[in-house]
Order: C-alpha cells, then sequence, then structure tokens
C-alpha cells in the first residue's frame, strides 16, 4: 500500500511513520506539511536520522489518486477542509483530529471555537472506535479516529452502558494525561518549570472531548444526561488514566460485572480486562495498542469504579488509527500492532 501523512511533524504523525514503517503491508509512505515542505524528515526527528524522508508539498488532486490512505494528524480545523478536497480518488482518508467525530454540526463549532466540516462529509465518516463500530469502519472511506480521552473513557464505559446497567443521570470521569497530549508546540502550561512536580486541572467542564462522549454514550443509551468529565495534566510524557465513577440501576456483584466486560471484549485483542482486585497503571500500556481495564464495587453505595488506562500517543492517537487502517482495508486487525508494551 502506499501511505500519506498530512501532518507528519506532530507527535501522532511521527508515531504513525513508526509504526507503518514496521508494517508488512506498506510499501511506500510519503509525509506531507504545509509549513516545513521541502525539509528533511531527520532533521526534524533525530531518531529516524537512517531514513532520508523529505517533507512534501500537499496537492490533493495527485494523492487521492496516487494513495490508498491517508493520514490526517493534523490541527482541529484543517481536515475539514482538506477532507473533500482528498475524496474521489482510491484513497481512503482517517483522520486524527477532533473535525469529523461529531454528527452536529453546531455542537463542533461551539466546542473547538472552528467551522465544521460540510454536511456531506460528516455523513460519509465514520466514527472509528473499532472495538464497537467494526462492521460501519470495514466499508468506510472516511473515517473519524475517536480523540485520546474519548478512547480510553468509552470502552471503560462501553459494556455497563450499552447493557443499559448505569445510571443515565450520574456519569463522573476523572480523567489525566501526559504532556505529550497537549501536543508538540511549547506553551507556557507546558513549559518544564510549570509541569515539573506539579499537578493541574485544565478546561474544566470545557474540554472538547465532552460532546465527543456524550454522544457515543447517547447511542448506547439514549436517556443518557450529560456527564461531569474532568482532565488533568501529570508531569509526564505519555499515558492516560480514566477513573470513571458510575452510579448501577439494580443489583450488581463485582464477579458478574467482570463477566460481562469479559464478554464484551472477548474477541477483542487490544482490550484486556483485570481480575477482581488488580487495576493497571499507565506504564503498563506503554507504547502499545493496549486499553487495560479494572473494576471494583463499593457494596455500601452501589458505585462502580472503572479505572481505563491508555498510551494517548498509540491507542489515543497513531495506534489506533493504523489499527482502523487495518479494518478498512482488509487485512488482519492486529497486523503491525502486536507490540508488547515498554518496561519500564
Amino acid at each position: 500500500m502506499e501511505i500519506g501523512i498530512i501532518g507528519a511533524t506532530g507527535y501522532g504523525g511521527a508515531e504513525l511513520f513508526r509504526l507503518l514503517h514496521n508494517h508488512p503491508e506498506v510499501k511506500n509512505v510519503k509525509l506531507y506539511s504545509s509549513t516545513q515542505s521541502g525539509e528533511f524528515f531527520q532533521e526534524i526527528y533525530s531518531h529516524v536520522n537512517n531514513k532520508n524522508y523529505t517533507l512534501q508539498e500537499l496537492n490533493p488532486e495527485e494523492m487521492k489518486q496516487q494513495l490508498d490512505i491517508i493520514f490526517l494528524a493534523t490541527p482541529a480545523g484543517v481536515s475539514s477542509e482538506l477532507t473533500p478536497q482528498l475524496l474521489g480518488g482510491k484513497g481512503k482518508v482517517i483522520d486524527l483530529s477532533g473535525d469529523l467525530r461529531l454528527k452536529d454540526r453546531e455542537t463542533y463549532n461551539k466546542w473547538y471555537k472552528n467551522t465544521a466540516a460540510g454536511e456531506e462529509v460528516i455523513e460519509q465518516s465514520v466514527y472509528g472506535l473499532p472495538e464497537w463500530n467494526k462492521e460501519a469502519i470495514q466499508s468506510a472511506s472516511v473515517i473519524a479516529n475517536p480523540g485520546c480521552y474519548p478512547t480510553a473513557v468509552l470502552l471503560g464505559l462501553g459494556p455497563v452502558v450499552s447493557k443499559q446497567w448505569a445510571d443515565p443521570e450520574r456519569l463522573i470521569i476523572d480523567a489525566k494525561s501526559g504532556i505529550s497530549g497537549a501536543g508538540k508546540k511549547a506553551s507556557e502550561v507546558t513549559h518544564f518549570a510549570n509541569t515539573q512536580e506539579n499537578f493541574r486541572i485544565y478546561k474544566v467542564n470545557q474540554h472538547q472531548h465532552i460532546p465527543e462522549i456524550e454522544q457515543q454514550l447517547m447511542h448506547w443509551d439514549t436517556d443518557i444526561e450529560p456527564v461531569t468529565f474532568s482532565t488533568h495534566l501529570v508531569p509526564m510524557t505519555r499515558g492516560i488514566m480514566s477513573t470513571i465513577y458510575v452510579d448501577l440501576k439494580g443489583s450488581h456483584t463485582l464477579d458478574e460485572l467482570i463477566q460481562l466486560y469479559e464478554e464484551a471484549y472477548e474477541q477483542e485483542p487490544f482490550v484486556r480486562i483485570r481480575k477482581a482486585g488488580e487495576f493497571p497503571c499507565t506504564r503498563d500500556v506503554y507504547a502499545s495498542n493496549y486499553c487495560d481495564i479494572g473494576l471494583a464495587l463499593d457494596d455500601r453505595t452501589g458505585r462502580l469504579t472503572i479505572v481505563s488506562v491508555i498510551d494517548n500517543l498509540m491507542k489515543g492517537a497513531a495506534s489506533q488509527a493504523l489499527q482502523n487502517m487495518n479494518l478498512a482495508v482488509g487485512v488482519e486487525e492486529t497486523t503491525g500492532l502486536n507490540h508488547i508494551p515498554v518496561y519500564p
């Protein structure tokens, strides 16, 4: 396959390049940048200095005829304009930004402070959460790769919400991310002096991933009310932990809940459910496509605690995009992704 990455100079694009370089079905990878075309990729990322890749200018007409898959690892507001130009050729588009995830254009405008993509493109776009939308992904021409936080949250909540065991009025999500989730561009918040030995909450009740989470939850249970979603910046490079609190409807045991999760993900190679009393940490999934989930039930309150961890640059971005590519082109879902997490 001939693959293109637009926005290759960001962290997500760099991870995509690393994964695609070792994918057995990929013949060639072309890298594109609207701001750094003509530069050598290894001059930006020295860890790939044994390969000579030149960043190319965007040429949508040429790209859509030559490339089998086009990844957009771009900031919000870019793919909404580029995607329509890339359709109509042989290439399928996988967007890692948030531009094509939300079906309601006004909701996108409000939360992303950008102009939404056109109705036609949004209508074509398929939400790329493989564990819950595999069939649609396999036939899609445009795939909206889920956000990092929503991936961890939705995989954690999917079994209990889709079964409608969760009280739809009381979902509380407490999420933490490593600094790479803020992207490559430096800021006052991500400055070393302001992150090292510090723990920060941000975008309180305002994070743009809130409507994405609610959209999918409402797909599973139409009675779902707005969720409480808090995000924190942790002084580590990568990783997400989402601790989710669910008031249950009816009486359920922990063994029953674990069985529910094991059955829901029995055929899913990248979701691992922990035994009773065991909980994952971010190091357990570092540099991998895994999502690890642990459960605890408080008999006093009837409240379920779900702990879901992913690597934000992998299952939260690049490796999930590759998983979606595998499904879209009809190769084995795990191809190029069977990495044991890095430890320590």
